[in-house]
């Protein structure tokens, strides 16, 4: 079912959440939510997305808002810390946030920041969760593959599960892991799987050992589950830093992918300084609760973006939903 986009505005609300630490660039979490038969969803692709980029957010918003799911296979899913790229110092105050959670994800190549500012936040990480902790790095691509393999030497020594999109195209991610394959440090792709023209290519060219995948900017659920099963690779399931709302698609995705060896990237409701649930998707013992998210009038007004940004997500999602038609029969 592709609703019209009346039905969606009629119900839309955006949203403002407030970061508890800068991430990704932001202090505030811009998202626009809407309800549907199956209850509510959420499009919120970051603002310097263009509309086409933007589409398949869409997209999976409406599907997991009008359109029943997959199966599940689990009612929880093991997740992981999310550490931005803060001063060590700060480090432990962020794990606290992510209750019983045995892997961190560690935010590294941050511009205007060193190397030896990342060694110092994976060793505080380190040290916090001590020895049996499992710690990823991510460097969202920013590194070319001489910088990414002087930084996997350097954070070696923390022993790492594996490091996620440490360069920016598939040709680097498969220099770098034949670079780095003798020292058993695996390498993920995100933004190669996500935001590539076709998703399966950084694994039909063997550049990757792991997926990162994700429910929205992969067009919903069902599609995502089609590409982790063409990929044929073990995958993480991690979130696009959504509302509670939002991460509970990204949670169903969790939950009907079988098997699942990998801690998920789905606890990030615990960034944001508000949400627009009293019952937010938080990480209880290391896990998340697979379930729909209602969201809470009172607070989607109390969080309600000033009108001047309403306007704007507004119009972005009368454009998307135009593209959406032609993205949704393909």
């Amino acid at each position: 079912m592709f609703p019209s986009v009346n039905e969606i505005l009629d119900t839309a609300h955006v949203v403002s959440l407030p970061m508890t630490s800068r991430f990704r660039g932001i202090d505030q979490r811009e998202a626009l939510l809407f309800r549907g038969p199956q209850g509510w969803s959420e499009f919120s692709p970051f603002v310097e997305y263009d509309d086409a980029e933007a589409t398949p957010w869409l997209v999976a918003a409406i599907d997991y808002a009008f359109n029943e799911q997959p199966p599940l296979v689990r009612d929880h899913v093991w997740v992981n810390a999310t550490v931005p790229a803060v001063p060590a110092d700060l480090v432990e105050a962020v794990l606290e946030r992510f209750h019983g959670c045995r892997t961190a994800k560690v935010k590294v190549a941050e511009p205007g920041q060193t190397l030896a500012d990342d060694i110092a936040r994976v060793a505080e990480v380190r040290r916090v969760m001590g020895p049996a902790g499992r710690i990823r790095v991510d460097a969202n691509g920013a590194w070319t593959v001489d910088e990414a393999e002087r930084a996997v030497h350097a954070f070696a020594e923390f022993d790492l599960e594996y490091v996620e999109q440490p360069c920016a195209t598939v040709e680097e991610l498969g220099e770098l892991r034949t670079r780095i394959k003798y020292m058993g440090i695996p390498v993920a792709a995100d933004e190669s799987v996500r935001k590539a023209a076709d998703p399966l290519a950084v694994a039909r060219a063997g550049a990757a050992d792991l997926l990162v995948i994700k429910a929205q900017p992969l067009g919903g659920i069902s599609r995502a589950l089609a590409i982790v099963n063409d990929a044929g690779l073990p995958v993480i399931v991690s979130s696009a830093l959504e509302t509670s709302v939002g991460l509970a698609m990204g949670a169903h995705l969790a939950a009907a992918i079988e098997p699942l060896d990998y801690d998920c990237g789905l606890a990030t409701a615990s960034l944001l300084a508000a949400d627009v649930t009293a019952s937010p998707l938080r990480a209880r013992d290391g896990q998340l609760e697979v379930r729909r998210v209602d969201a809470d009038e009172a607070l989607l007004t109390r969080w309600a973006a000033n009108p001047e940004r309403t306007q704007w997500w507004l119009d972005r999602l009368t454009r998307c939903h135009e593209l959406g038609k032609n993205y949704s029969q393909q």
